[in-house]
């Protein structure tokens, strides 16, 4: 038999439970053992974010329909692609224990991961405003990872992606501009973007990498006179170890740009940024790309535990027991969380709505699959509502 060529899970095998921590698997042999069948409801909370982040939004929300599709549980779920404070439930399932135990390990890891890559790049584009920001990090991660990557890093407001198969799921066209291999084949800047200005669909803009050999601000020059018009921006990719002063360079740059007449071409930066190196460059900058922190963004440490068995309330030491709702405020957008059943606090003088909303219902997706261009825009808008 021959062995599989890469190492991932299958869609069979996460779907049959088999991604599963082995606690989980013992657990269930004892409770099938002892005939302990109870329905619980069991809510996916984080505690904290990761330091300095004050709000998260939540990705992998529709993964976790189709793990749950034909389970006989009953799931509610914030939308996804929602911004979510911490110690709000922002999943609960209600069914026998025993019928969705060995799925916890797979839904907290769908949740985890996806929402922690939204989230940085939501920072990302907050941080960066109305200049663009491109996902460059498919190559810091496992290729099988990659239209996930950028599916959650464009639903978290990233402009474009880079991948071929991830725009391709996406509905858009790839965003990218040249790699430093095409300069160093050639052997000149100046050869290179010709090359590419001869030879690429003219519809893609010709955006053209100016630090492969020599200065910066002469590249910048020697590459604008060569393209002319047709040249729409330069990329600055120096690694930090030959970087200097960034903000120096990129003012020089834009100064002998624009000596020369060419207002026109932007300053496309790319390599080792995140959201404070966005706000810093931001005077000097005209668009991003963004790789590792987005790619390898922290996951979101979303904790699965049974707050009911049977009706009545029960939970670990350290978790509020008892199922809870989560409302929302349409005014002022505050989110608040009180006991299953409880009316919700006057906020604003508007009439809250409730976040949590049906998603599975004994095993069956009663919610469709978010439209990723649509959970963008509304990603976007609540983007102007929180702080950095």
């Amino acid at each position: 038999m021959d062995a599989p060529r890469f190492q991932t899970a299958t869609d069979e095998a996460i779907c049959s439970g088999q991604v599963t921590d082995v606690y989980f698997t013992r657990t269930l042999e004892i409770l099938r053992h002892r005939q302990i069948t109870n329905t619980v409801v069991a809510e996916i909370v984080l505690k904290s974010f990761p330091s300095g982040w004050g709000w998260g939004v939540l990705a992998g929300v529709d993964e976790v329909a189709v793990l749950c599709r034909d389970l006989p549980v009953t799931v509610e779920a914030f939308p996804e692609g929602a911004l979510f404070g911490a110690m709000e439930p922002v999943v609960t399932l209600t069914g026998r224990y025993i019928d969705f135990a060995q799925y916890e390990t797979a839904i907290l890891g769908l949740l985890c991961q996806a929402s922690g890559v939204a989230t940085k790049a939501a920072r990302c584009k907050k941080a960066a405003g109305d200049h663009p920001v491109v996902s460059f990090g498919a190559r810091r991660m496992h290729p099988a990872l990659a239209p996930m990557i950028e599916r959650n890093a464009f639903l978290g407001g990233c402009d474009g992606v880079a991948v071929v198969k991830s725009a391709e799921l996406l509905g858009i066209e790839p965003s990218g501009t040249m790699p430093h291999s095409l300069i160093l084949m050639v052997g000149d800047t100046v050869a290179a973007a010709q090359a590419f200005d001869e030879i690429v669909d003219r519809r893609v803009q010709r955006v053209v990498l100016i630090d492969t050999f020599g200065d910066e601000k002469v590249e910048a020059v020697r590459v604008a006179e060569a393209l002319g018009d047709r040249l729409f921006a330069v990329r600055l990719d120096t690694p930090a170890s030959r970087r200097g002063d960034i903000v120096g360079i990129l003012r020089e740059v834009r100064w002998e740009l624009d000596l020369r007449g060419y207002q026109h071409v932007k300053l496309f930066v790319s390599g080792g940024l995140d959201e404070d190196e966005i706000l810093r460059l931001n005077p000097v900058a005209d668009a991003y790309g963004v790789g590792t922190a987005i790619s390898n963004a922290p996951v979101l440490n979303f904790a699965m535990d049974i707050v009911e068995v049977d009706g009545a309330p029960r939970a670990k030491r350290g978790k509020m027991s008892g199922r809870k709702q989560v409302f929302g405020c349409a005014a002022c957008g505050g989110h608040q969380v009180v006991a299953f059943g409880s009316p919700p606090r006057a906020c604003c003088g508007t009439a809250a709505h409730s976040l949590l909303s049906p998603l599975v219902e004994s095993g069956r997706v009663v919610r469709p699959a978010a439209d990723v261009h649509a959970v963008r825009r509304a990603v976007l808008a609540g983007l102007a509502e929180v702080a950095l």
